[in-house]
């Protein structure tokens, strides 16, 4: 395989080292790792990380975003609710992002538009998923 190639730069490798059982371990070679439970209950299951990887990539955009309008965010959460297919694989069948937001000066507008732009345009991980997945949002935009 090559270094790199016309479909875009070289992601950095990431290892995943088995620990015993369904348990393992996950990350860059020289950086911290993740402890991942195929039984989700020592650690988060593959498919939970996979619903976090899509929340914190979303909510990196939103905070970006909100940053750039001059209206930082004090406090972010996200959860979301999930359905997966009943056939194996039982892939993300669908995905509803709940935001609650504060970032005082902003308005409820700019949260909406923000968190548009990073679902529908920014994030990677959303464009990485099966293009018929819908990911939808909700916000509460908080004191």
């Amino acid at each position: 395989m090559s270094q790199g190639s016309a479909q875009g730069s070289l992601h950095p490798s990431i290892e995943v080292e088995w620990n015993g059982g369904l348990e393992f371990e996950a990350g860059r070679a020289a950086g911290t790792k993740i402890r991942i439970d195929g039984d989700a209950q020592s650690a988060p299951s593959p498919f939970d990380l996979l619903l976090a990887s899509l929340a914190s990539c979303a909510a990196i955009d939103v905070v970006t975003i909100l940053a750039k309008q001059r209206t930082p965010v004090r406090s972010l959460h996200v959860r979301v609710e999930a359905h997966r297919a009943e056939a194996v694989p039982r892939r993300l069948a669908s995905a509803v992002l709940h935001f609650s937001v504060s970032a005082p000066g902003t308005t409820e507008q700019k949260v909406t538009r923000a968190v548009e732009l990073s679902v529908t345009k920014y994030c990677s991980v959303r464009s990485s998923l099966a293009a018929d997945v819908p990911v939808s949002w909700t916000i509460a935009l908080e004191p």
